[in-house]
């Protein structure tokens, strides 16, 4: 070979092997997004054996959707109560922080102003605050996020949903050999030979078998599927309830925790605003020009009106004797 025919025999060479690696590449690609793409049990209209196949099909089909839906809607809830539970330990975190700064505040300026006491209130009525949040989350995981999160990774949906997708493979496999023995009987019809005959026979057996398969396989996947969609209805709608429940009472329980520190502040105010101000005594001059308060004379005047009373009752006790003693005296004589 002359190295101008070798060098074109390289090229193509070259050329094949690109393209066969290319389509290679093609057919995996589809291959893969049909994987992903597609709702794990395969749908067709084509009647394969007979209606109650027909049926059968149908029923699967519609109970496969139905549970994958029902799965998504379950992961729909547990991403939103994480995301509550998240908000509800940063609220958590920052409630507890301005509590401690507002009973700081409030014990820090306790006898100066109606702000202090509002402050010192509000700071220890978010303790109860945050613990009916820590309550609220700590019922999210546990009825809500921990059962259906068991329910979506449990083992009975997933064994229902390779029971179908085995029927479908199955049914698959039917159409197939269904089309094979169509293609049998044409050759017999064109050759009746024996060969012919005994290989119409063999894919007509093999339908036959893979029919009784069918039933079997249909019914226990249709029985499978029922009985997961019934779980998941009946679990998603109760644990749908305590979400709603539990999120209620959280609030129910917030705003009486809250009305009544609106009530308690507005109380010290008014209580604040209503007592009588006070009056400081008047200053009196003195001779020496020095200022002396009311105090030291009330309190002199007080100390000249216990003597005077001190002596009142000496002399009241001096005429009580004096009296005793004039009886005394005429009685004996």
């Amino acid at each position: 070979m002359i190295p101008q025919q070798r060098e074109t025999f390289r090229v193509k060479h070259y050329h094949h092997h690109s393209f066969n690696l290319a389509l290679l590449m093609v057919l995996m690609h589809e291959a893969v997004i049909k994987q992903f793409s597609g709702t794990g049990y395969e749908s067709s209209d084509v009647m394969v054996i007979d209606e109650v196949e027909m049926h059968r099909h149908q029923q699967l089909e519609k109970l496969y959707k139905s549970t994958r839906s029902g799965k998504e809607f379950q992961k729909d809830l547990v991403k939103a109560a994480e995301a509550f539970t998240a908000i509800g330990y940063r609220h958590i975190e920052a409630g507890t922080k301005l509590s401690e700064d507002c009973c700081r505040y409030g014990l820090e300026n306790i006898n100066e102003n109606i702000l202090a006491k509002a402050a010192a209130i509000y700071g220890d009525a978010l303790k109860h605050v945050e613990q009916e949040q820590d309550d609220l989350n700590r019922q999210l995981s546990s009825q809500v996020l921990e059962p259906l999160r068991a329910m979506i990774t449990g083992t009975p949906l997933e064994d229902a949903r390779h029971l179908a997708q085995r029927y479908s493979r199955m049914r698959q496999e039917a159409e197939t050999q269904a089309a094979e023995i169509s293609r049998r009987q044409a050759r017999v019809r064109e050759s009746p030979f024996p060969e012919n005959v005994s290989k119409l026979h063999a894919a007509e057996t093999r339908m036959q078998e893979i029919r009784a398969n069918m039933a079997v396989l249909g019914k226990e996947a249709a029985a499978a599927l029922a009985a997961v969609e019934a779980q998941q209805y009946r679990l998603t709608f109760q644990r749908l309830v305590a979400m709603v429940e539990g999120e209620k009472n959280y609030h129910l329980r917030i705003a009486a925790i809250l009305s009544e520190v609106e009530a308690e502040m507005v109380s010290e105010k008014q209580q604040k605003e209503s007592a009588p101000p006070m009056i400081l005594p008047p200053v009196i001059p003195s001779g020496n020009g020095l200022e002396k308060s009311t105090y030291f004379l009330a309190e002199e005047l007080n100390r000249k009106d216990y003597l005077w009373e001190q002596v009142l009752n000496l002399y009241i006790l001096h005429r009580v004797f004096l009296v005793r003693g004039e009886r005394l005296s005429s009685k004996q004589k």
